[in-house]
């Protein structure tokens, strides 16, 4: 599956493009190489019931995600038959449907991009060999990052463990090539190099014909498809200079908001990273602190990639699995709920309940709130971002995930522990966050909102507040809980001892799942 050499022209008569989590037209990869191949080309897409199976078995017959997966596959499918084609979706499971059609449309070759979470892997692996004994060629490119995760070893050839001395070989091997890495790949799909619109082609697939109905809309500021994709990035665009200042805080429009884009591929992270790049050479500090938190996405992808284990549960630092969790199901139903009785906690989780977003600092805050003050396991957590997020990626979830708990790669040292209460104050200093997401709390003033229990009885009175009532007492008391989970972390504190001689930095990383196979697509 390596990258075809250049040739001279089209070769041969029609190549199909397989669309997972690439759902665009532009500076698109497995396209460009097929239009540079063949002479004409069909895009597929394929709802791989081994994958949406495990959702509709959790009851998730709403889920966001499937919603902005049809949304953005009626655009393309629209964009292809204004130039005279159509988008091929079919619906069952990916190893055998994606063969069948390529034997039906008489195609040579099949063109991809590479997903590296291990399911996918898997997959294709399967769909190159049902290929091959129908002597079809499969290709297979890198675009879902902006360094494939074999490209950048250590001194001694192995893979990185620690991200500052990555991000460095990831910055000289860019300058090393003046930025070509993220040069544009053009697709110029006119008309003559689409397959004509394919006789028996079916409508795209409704929503309730593959099992699920959609929700009533997506987030606010969420639109689907490369069309939302390039408002957002437009807006974003004139934010970048402020990023490092502003995007630490929740009830700002500080991020870029574009993590559920490059999950689904609608844009192109080659796209975001040359523009990042020139911003960074001429001084934009904000494209600097920006263009490390896509390097940080290549990063998490490469450990993925070289160590597929953390996806089945297990801790990039094995001594880690010794920790002995806490068993309180009901403290875990009141972090999924958001009934911690920690208001910048609770109102983090309604909102990832309510929308399928939260906040890049807020994911650390809450998972630490997790694993370090209420001791329970990190998979639970990994498990419920997995069900929930809009831009849930299996490497980005899983890697946040082992940093928060101290058990990854480039971990956040196990007595580095966050305190509620003052990464509420000093990140929501207002509460506007707090209020927008906890109606219950709008009433009290800034310097009750952010512990509640504190507050003077009159003031909780005067607001509406009723402490066990209308809002929940704390369920936990930090100071101790604190001295909890460094007793349990003692079974591993000469390993973490080590580990925190290394340098990490204390920024958000967001979207993995416990023992699941992959994200969407």
């Amino acid at each position: 599956m390596a990258p075809l050499p250049d040739s001279p022209g089209p070769e041969l008569e029609l190549g199909l493009v397989w669309l997972r989590r690439d759902l665009r037209l532009q500076d698109h990869a497995a396209l460009h190489h097929a239009l540079r191949r063949c002479r004409r080309v069909q895009l597929a897409f394929v709802f791989d019931t081994d994958i949406l199976r495990p959702l509709l078995e959790q009851g998730l017959r709403a889920d966001r995600r499937v919603h902005f997966i049809h949304a953005s596959l009626l655009e393309l499918d629209g964009e292809l038959r204004q130039r005279g084609g159509a988008l091929w979706v079919l619906h069952g499971s990916a190893a055998a449907e994606l063969p069948a059609l390529a034997r039906r449309l008489g195609a040579q070759a099949v063109f991809a991009n590479r997903d590296y979470e291990p399911y996918a892997q898997r997959r294709d692996a399967a769909v190159a060999g049902e290929l091959a004994g129908s002597g079809i060629e499969f290709h297979a490119f890198d675009d879902h990052v902006m360094v494939p995760p074999p490209a950048l070893r250590t001194g001694q050839g192995r893979p990185y463990g620690v991200f500052t001395p990555y991000r460095n070989a990831w910055l000289a091997r860019m300058r090393a090539s003046e930025g070509a890495e993220l040069a544009e790949l053009a697709c110029p799909l006119s008309a003559d190099r689409l397959l004509a619109l394919p006789e028996g082609l079916a409508p795209l697939p409704a929503p309730a014909q593959l099992g699920f109905d959609l929700p009533a809309r997506l987030p606010e500021g969420v639109e689907p498809a490369s069309r939302g994709a390039r408002r957002a990035w437009h807006a974003f665009q004139a934010r970048l200079d402020d990023y490092a200042a502003s995007r630490d805080f929740p009830a700002r429009e500080g991020t870029s908001g574009l993590s559920v884009h490059l999950r689904f591929g609608t844009l192109s992270v080659r796209e975001l990273g040359r523009h990042a790049w020139r911003a960074m050479l001429e001084g934009s500090e904000g494209a600097a602190t920006w263009l490390s938190e896509l390097v940080w996405r290549d990063f998490y992808a490469q450990v993925l990639f070289h160590h597929p284990q953390v996806a089945q549960g297990r801790s990039f630092r094995p001594a880690y699995d010794r920790i002995e969790w806490e068993q309180e199901p009901g403290l875990l139903r009141a972090w999924c709920e958001g009934r911690t009785g920690y208001p910048l906690v609770d109102a983090a989780m309604r909102e990832l309940l309510a929308s399928g977003r939260m906040h890049n600092r807020l994911r650390m805050v809450v998972a630490s709130f997790l694993c370090k003050d209420l001791g329970l396991d990190w998979r639970l957590g990994e498990a419920h971002f997995a069900r929930w997020l809009l831009d849930f990626d299996l490497a980005s979830n899983n890697g946040g995930w082992q940093w928060a708990s101290s058990s990854g790669c480039d971990a956040q040292p196990w007595f580095r522990i966050f305190n509620p209460v003052e990464q509420s104050r000093r990140f929501d200093p207002d509460g506007h966050y707090i209020r927008a997401w906890l109606p219950e709390l709008a009433g009290l003033d800034a310097a009750s909102l952010h512990a509640p229990w504190l507050a003077q009885p009159a003031r909780l009175r005067a607001a509406g507040v009723e402490l066990g009532g209308n809002y929940p007492l704390p369920v936990v008391d930090h100071a101790q809980a604190r001295q909890r989970t460094l007793q349990r972390y003692a079974v591993v504190r000469d390993d973490a001892a080590q580990a925190a001689q290394t340098p990490s930095a204390p920024v958000s990383r967001g979207g993995g799942g416990p023992g699941t196979q992959g994200g969407l697509f």
